[in-house]
């Protein structure tokens, strides 16, 4: 089955017509003859939305009950069972009433698209998770209902809504956003002009990036590589020279006189991974700079320096590239051009900038080779081709100087050569270059000449010796070239897991985390999945066998960077996993055994960043909530003391009340003063419930446990009971085990439990207490005739909960159960070995 496609109309603040444009386009579906159906729609009380909505058929919702109040959500299996082509669902974002099936609206919607219904919703810009910072920063207000940027990023459309600020504010003076008891407070506050044009430039700046994702995806489908100047890109090649600020002010300098245009600076780390150590410090200081002025800082990796900018410019549809003038002579200019000349040769549509500087043509004035990096084909060829082309210009100058020089100059020379081109590609290549060294001295030098013969023995010892040096430097070479490249590599990997590390104190997110990997090792795109609770859904339901990806785990993407990044393991081309739940997946070419090793390290790297996020998150609602625990309890521990005096004061005002008439109430006043003083009396009593149940949360109330005997508590319970003419029929056995409690908390649990029982009973099914020995252990239920009240009123009662709270801090347990005609509370508490009789 075909997933369904996500519309989203999106705006930057409520009142824009995000579901007066949703309902628009059902009608307008609708029109076209598709089911449409509206899922759910909150209209606010707006009129024009409410009446667009009519001749729109309506799912009903269902009814959840949360404390005690009724909430209406979208009913889910409704719509399912309904299928409908098109569901209108209003407000993405939503948080759902808990008891529901999913805790965001948007998975709700995620079922809906993956049963293969369209979904045409509504979203505004502050409740995306990546902007929720900078919303509180512009209107003080933190959004707590947030949506993953990835769900969003995952619409088949998003649409914005727009509307002036001016305009928007003039709606919100008609009432026809708010009410207008609320219209004052909000243009003060949220609705100020400053904020909405804020708002608005996210929304506007949010949508055309993903329009670039968009038209950077249609690109790479097409294999369109020639830049699209739709808007300008300028990128600087940085190589971690001194010159590298002079070239970033200049880029910066054309970005400032380019409306719209955007920055990035690119260094070009060599094929191996390996970067000049000494250099690392001024690529941190320029990375700073380009990030100050507003651009992006990002690393590549080729041998080719050339290939990797154009490259990367073509990937980010860079439109103008900025280098610096080549800090090497002229010579060497002559011998090989610089990077800046073969970038323009190949650069195409592509402007290049060449910037001159301090430091340019102040390079070594001849182009002698540098000591290897590390071998390789590419490498082992250009030592071979030098060598083909030194050999023979060498010779042609020393058959010149034949006569002064002699075979031990001659040699010394050639061995000159070797070196070289042991430095440049190592054992082999230099192997080679003095066995081709030695038949040129043998036929030019030895005599006799224009021969390989040789007669001397003392040519024959030069010649022996001089291939034998060769043959040790090149070893020699070719051994540190491999220490210089295994060196190097280790450098380079603690330089990727250094930055990573640093990222992660600094705090970075995990997508800016993920892009380091990406640049480091040249992925197309890079996911953090976390694998969900439960299987994947059953898009085929009925006899038809499952598919094989039916059955796998599901997936969500934690955290993602670059083009379509894979959301499942298996999508992308290099997969690593992280643990039991954590997976990181990457699209790219395939890497190395050291490469996948490094990746190996940086993802176990990012999935600590990920569990250290999730814990500061738990920890900082942790003490959210123990903030608002202590408040709460600060508040009625204060309303308890205030409220005592008043409540006594109440009561003796009725007993007053009562004895100023000189002849006695009237049989009706009796029963008025009587009520009166009985609620009195229970609103003291809770008042006392209040109070002991924060003084158990806080740890204040003593507890003295021993051996306490059921019928002297039991006794004291009655008595404070009172004569209220009403009976509580016990069951009790003969005799009965002590158990292990404090004394007056036990009693005060049980007239907790019989004051309540007696409350909700009738008078002709009196309440009855049941005491029952089990092995170390006894049991006290309490029984009651009927209900009166809604179970959930009846079980989160405060005598109740105050009742359960004391028993296990004495060590017990409190469970309550409900049947048609009766609400039980069963008490169950340590015994001891002694036993009392009766």
């Amino acid at each position: 089955m075909a997933r369904g496609r996500l519309r989203i109309h999106l705006g930057a603040a409520p009142g824009v017509g995000k579901t007066y444009a949703m309902l628009q386009e059902g009608q307008r579906l609708r029109g076209q003859g598709a089911d449409v159906v509206i899922g759910l729609v909150e209209p606010h009380g707006r009129r024009l939305t409410a009446a667009l909505a009519e001749g729109l058929e309506t799912v009903p919702r269902h009814t959840l009950v949360h404390r005690g109040t009724a909430f209406t959500e979208m009913d889910l299996d409704a719509v399912l069972a309904r299928r409908p082509q098109v569901a209108l669902v209003d407000e993405l974002a939503h948080t759902n009433v808990p008891g529901s099936r999913n805790t965001k609206r948007w998975q709700d919607v995620d079922e809906l698209l993956d049963a293969g219904i369209d979904v045409v919703t509504t979203l505004n810009i502050q409740h995306l998770e990546s902007l929720n910072d900078v919303v509180r920063q512009i209107t003080g207000v933190t959004q707590h209902e947030t949506l993953p940027d990835e769900v969003a990023r995952r619409a088949d459309q998003i649409e914005l809504v727009d509307l002036l600020p001016e305009t928007l504010r003039r709606r919100l003076v008609h009432g026809d956003v708010y009410p207008q008891d609320r219209v004052e407070g909000a243009l003060t506050h949220y609705f100020r002009l400053g904020n909405l044009t804020a708002l608005r430039e996210l929304a506007l700046l949010w949508l055309a990036d993903r329009v670039e994702e968009g038209l950077q995806r249609y690109r790479a489908e097409h294999g369109i590589t020639a830049p699209w100047e739709t808007r300008e890109r300028i990128m600087v090649g940085l190589t971690g020279g001194p010159e590298g600020e002079t070239l970033i002010r200049r880029a910066a300098r054309i970005t400032t006189r380019t409306p719209g245009s955007e920055l990035l600076a690119l260094h070009v780390v060599p094929g191996n991974g390996l970067a000049q150590p000494n250099r690392l410090g001024v690529l941190a200081r320029q990375r700073a700079l380009v990030e100050s002025l507003g651009g992006s800082y990002h690393q590549t990796v080729g041998e080719d320096v050339p290939e990797a900018l154009l490259r990367f410019a073509e990937d980010e549809n860079v439109t103008q590239i900025v280098l610096g003038a080549s800090r090497r002579g002229r010579f060497s200019l002559l011998l090989r051009a610089g990077v800046g000349q073969r970038t323009i040769h190949r650069s195409g549509p592509i402007d290049v900038h060449i910037v001159t500087h301090e430091q340019a043509a102040k390079g070594p004035s001849l182009g002698l080779p540098r000591p290897a990096r590390g071998t390789g084909p590419a490498r082992l060829w250009s030592a071979l081709a030098g060598a083909a082309v030194l050999l023979p210009l060498l010779t042609l100058v020393l058959i010149a100087l034949r006569d002064r020089m002699g075979l031990p100059g001659a040699l010394v020379l050639y061995m000159l050569a070797v070196v070289l081109t042991a430095l440049v590609g190592g054992v082999l290549p230099a192997l080679v270059t003095a066995v081709a060294a030695g038949l040129l001295a043998d036929y030019y030098f030895v005599r006799p000449l224009h021969s390989l013969d040789v007669v001397g023995t003392i040519d024959v010892v030069a010649l022996a010796v001089f291939l034998a040096a060769a043959w040790l430097v090149g070893t020699a070479s070719g051994a540190a070239a491999r220490r210089t490249g295994q060196a190097r590599r280790a450098t380079s990997e603690a330089r990727v897991l250094s930055r990573l590390a640093a990222a992660m104190m600094r705090g970075q997110d995990l997508p800016a985390l993920l892009e380091q990997v990406r640049e480091n090792f040249s992925l197309t795109s890079v996911s953090l999945l976390e694998r969900g609770p439960g299987p994947g859904p059953v898009r085929q339901p009925g006899p038809v066998r499952e598919p094989e990806h039916a059955r796998e785990p599901r997936w969500y993407v934690v955290a993602s960077t670059g083009e379509r990044p894979p959301e499942r393991p298996r999508q992308g081309d290099v997969e690593v996993p992280i643990g039991d739940r954590l997976t990181l997946a990457a699209y790219g070419h395939g890497l190395s055994g050291d490469d996948q090793r490094i990746l190996s390290a940086c993802a176990t790297q990012i999935g600590i960043a990920h569990t250290h996020g999730a814990l500061t998150r738990h920890a900082a609602e942790t003490d959210t909530l123990a903030a608002a625990e202590r408040t709460r309890a600060s508040l009625l521990l204060t309303a308890s003391h205030d409220l005592r005096a008043p409540l006594h004061s109440a009561e003796d005002a009725l007993v007053r009340l009562r004895d100023l008439q000189p002849t006695g109430p009237s049989r009706e006043a009796s029963r008025l003063l009587a009520a009166a003083r009985s609620a009195v009396r229970r609103a003291a009593q809770l008042v006392t419930d209040l109070d002991d149940l924060s003084r158990l949360h806080a740890g204040a109330l003593d507890l003295y446990l021993r051996p306490v005997d059921l019928d002297e508590a039991l006794t004291a319970a009655l008595d404070d009971l009172g004569t209220s003419g009403r009976t509580i029929a016990l069951h009790l056995p003969e005799q009965l085990p002590y158990v292990i409690a404090d004394a007056a908390l036990l009693t005060r649990v049980l007239t907790a439990l019989g004051a309540d029982a007696l409350r909700h009973s009738t008078p002709d099914t009196p309440p009855a207490l049941t005491a029952e020995a089990r092995p170390e252990r006894l049991t006290v239920r309490i029984t009651d005739g009927t209900t009166s009240e809604p179970n959930g009123s009846r079980a989160d009662s405060l005598p109740l909960r105050l009742s359960r709270d004391l028993t296990e801090a004495m060590g017990g347990t409190l469970d309550h159960t409900t049947g048609p005609r009766a609400f039980a509370v069963t008490l169950t508490f340590p015994t001891s070995t002694h036993h009392a009789g009766r």
